[in-house]
């Protein structure tokens, strides 16, 4: 019972911190909208469907890219926090509660997840504007592996977070894996056509299979799903799932060798 007292305590004021900062709700959200609207209208008259129905468009094949992206900037920003308590002294007065080290990187972990679920959530909200048709049911599952995506991403923010001692060194350090992995998980271009090393990049990219199991969901059952899906959902739920036992174990030893 301890234990999750302190889980969620420091999940309660991760999600309090954000919605204070009203600035972050409106630039998290911003860049993704920025993508979806300008990236993806602008590059809809060069990118055609084989087959495709009458009706979709290349930015009904980067919205599932988009929630991924919304997920990604979100939950691994969350992990700055750790930086600026780093800062301020407060992460010392955390480390020295009586609660177990690995409990602050699982309240920080869920934390972050849930806030980049709820911001997923909004762009869910989005999908009949885009012309995505989504049933109740579909929108469970989506929020689902949003859940399980954001949380692995924000514990592999953790665990880089957890090293760094500056917040100039922590934003350059996700500077350079934030786009790679955003762009290698096949949110603006199939997995199939690409050049075989970079094919084989974004098979070793976690993400890609996140992005695949939400165009599962949204495309399994259509004529689309043999062009736009590249792995069974299966395969993707373990990956991802994988994906964020791992992180978290890496974010908690990380804060076990915390002085």
């Amino acid at each position: 019972m301890r234990y999750l007292r302190g889980i969620y305590i420091i999940w309660l004021r991760e999600v309090i911190r954000f919605f204070r900062e009203k600035t972050r709700i409106v630039g998290m959200l911003g860049q993704p909208l920025l993508y979806l609207l300008i990236v993806g209208n602008g590059l809809a008259a060069t990118f055609k469907v084989p087959d495709a129905p009458p009706g979709f468009s290349y930015v009904q094949f980067m919205y599932p890219g988009i929630l991924g992206m919304a997920v990604l900037f979100t939950s691994i920003y969350s992990a700055i926090s750790i930086v600026w308590d780093r800062e301020f002294g407060f992460l010392k007065e955390v480390l020295v509660a009586p609660v177990p080290r690995w409990t602050v990187a699982v309240g920080k972990a869920l934390g972050g997840s849930t806030v980049a679920v709820m911001q997923g959530t909004i762009f869910i909200l989005l999908a009949p504007l885009i012309g995505v048709a989504l049933s109740p049911l579909m929108v469970l599952k989506l929020m689902g592996v949003l859940l399980v995506m954001a949380f692995a991403i924000t514990s592999l923010g953790i665990t880089i977070a957890s090293r760094m001692e500056t917040m100039e060194g922590f934003q350059m350090i996700m500077n350079f894996l934030i786009m790679p992995l955003f762009f290698l998980s096949g949110a603006m271009f199939p997995l199939r056509g690409v050049a075989p090393w970079m094919e084989t990049l974004m098979r070793l990219d976690p993400l890609t299979y996140g992005v695949d199991a939400l165009r599962n969901i949204m495309y399994g059952d259509t004529p689309l799903r043999d062009f736009l899906v590249q792995f069974s959902l299966g395969l993707d739920l373990l990956v991802v799932a994988a994906m964020a036992l791992l992180f978290v174990g890496t974010g908690a030893l990380a804060f076990n060798r915390q002085d």
